[in-house]
């Protein structure tokens, strides 16, 4: 796929899941569970012990059923690293010139990190595909009202604090998705899949951006 598709897939479902454990095996489970429960785009952190291992497995397993990320990309050293796992996208906590060439160089799409407008100007002057808004718990879905209104063009991920319950009030400011670490992956296997399809059932109600709710798919005509 072209780096546009990539971007447009892994934000389909308007959430994707960021994977930081403390082993590999835990990181391997957390990723089955999550995909198993309908998720389709998750990241892998660098600070996850064989990170990259775990990336390469996952993008072999899951084929083009699922989008595979590598996150926490620090530097364009680990950038090309992980595009020699395998990954799709990679995203980063910080914004580094070298990150977003080494992505862009072998086609792949990459979200770094930004906190304020002129950050996020940059972001963009750089090419970044998605820029997170990181970390969300600093911010309010108020800010991605605030900087849209004066950034429009700006594709924002909050991440970092977001939970099931504040997930729908981000997107519907006008963040394009949102991306979501222990508040969804922490817990046992039947706890992240209830909490998993709550997250997908209250984003799938809601329209597509620029969409009013009764043009979104399968609404009915309105009555007078």
């Amino acid at each position: 796929m072209y780096r546009w598709e990539i971007t447009r897939a892994a934000l389909a479902q308007r959430a994707f899941a960021m994977v930081r454990k403390e082993s590999y095996d835990q990181a391997a489970a957390t990723a089955d569970t999550l995909l198993s429960a309908g998720l389709t785009t998750l990241e892998i952190s660098l600070t996850t012990p064989f990170a990259l291992e775990a990336v390469t497995t996952l993008v072999r397993e899951v084929g083009d059923e699922a989008i595979i990320g590598a996150g926490t990309i620090l530097d364009a050293t680990s950038a090309r690293m992980a595009v020699e796992a395998g990954a799709r996208f990679l995203t980063s906590p910080a914004l580094d010139e070298g990150v977003v060439r080494t992505a862009h160089r072998y086609g792949l799409p990459v979200f770094p990190s930004a906190s304020t407008p002129t950050e996020i100007t940059r972001a963009l002057e750089l090419g970044a595909d998605a820029i997170k808004l990181f970390p969300a718990s600093s911010h309010s879905p108020a800010t991605v009202e605030h900087i849209r209104a004066a950034l429009p063009q700006a594709p924002l991920l909050p991440i970092g604090g977001v939970t099931v319950d504040a997930a729908p009030e981000w997107i519907e400011v006008g963040a394009a998705a949102v991306g979501m670490g222990a508040c969804l992956t922490e817990g046992d296997r039947d706890l992240v899949i209830k909490r998993v399809a709550e997250l997908l059932s209250r984003l799938g109600d809601m329209a597509a951006p620029g969409q009013s709710p009764s043009d979104s798919p399968g609404a009915g005509p309105e009555h007078s």
